[in-house]
């Protein structure tokens, strides 16, 4: 595959915040990226049981308001909102941990829609000094990767293993340290500490990339 990371990089706006969540201070990670379709198409591609699994892992259960999910070898939960083709809201529960996911869909420029994922979590602090927001936030960029490159793929073909496959290329290697870099910004950004910032995004893409 042949593809230009820094476009893809700059294609990413993120965010880190702060917001007490159910009595409870907790760690935002908002991820907002433009997706050359319009709102319908984008809302089936991230709710079809059948084309989730095109651009982003195999999914069962029921896809609908107070159903449940579960994503193979990632996580499951609930859905908690579904106001189509505008937001939805799922629970992410994984290793006996929960956290809050929404993802809204709102008008671009003519014929794009802006998707907005935004991850609510109680993060402890010695995880986040460890890896900050890039834990999350690098998978959830690599995820809305595969979904531009499926949504752009109109009605060629789309071959998810082949992005995979790339993923551990050379190329896609520093894609991933370049957005957990991107992530520690963000951060800092945020209000964090740029050294420990920095370093803990290091360590995020250490663990992305197996030291690569």
């Amino acid at each position: 595959m042949d593809l230009d990371i820094l476009h893809h990089l700059g294609a990413t706006a993120r965010a880190v915040t702060r917001r007490e969540h159910e009595g409870r201070p907790a760690r935002v990670v908002v991820a907002t990226r433009a997706y050359n379709t319009d709102a319908a198409d984008l809302w089936d591609a991230l709710t079809s049981a059948e084309r989730i699994p095109r651009w982003f892992l195999p999914v069962h259960g029921e896809l609908r308001l107070g159903g449940r999910y579960q994503l193979e070898g990632n996580a499951g939960g609930e859905v908690t909102a579904c106001e189509p083709p505008r937001r939805l809201g799922l629970t992410w529960e994984m290793r006996g941990e929960v956290s809050w996911v929404t993802v809204t869909l709102s008008p671009a420029a003519p014929g794009w829609t802006t998707l907005t994922l935004e991850h609510v979590a109680f993060v402890p602090e010695e995880f986040w000094t460890q890896y900050g927001p890039g834990a999350v936030g690098v998978g959830w960029e690599l995820g809305l990767l595969g979904l531009a490159l499926y949504v752009g793929a109109r009605d060629l073909p789309f071959d998810r293993e082949a992005v995979i496959a790339w993923t551990m290329s050379a190329e896609g290697l520093d894609l991933t340290r370049r957005a957990a870099r991107s992530w520690g910004e963000a951060a800092i950004a945020g209000g964090d500490e740029a050294e420990a910032a920095r370093e803990a995004a290091g360590r995020t893409a250490a663990f992305y990339t197996g030291g690569a």
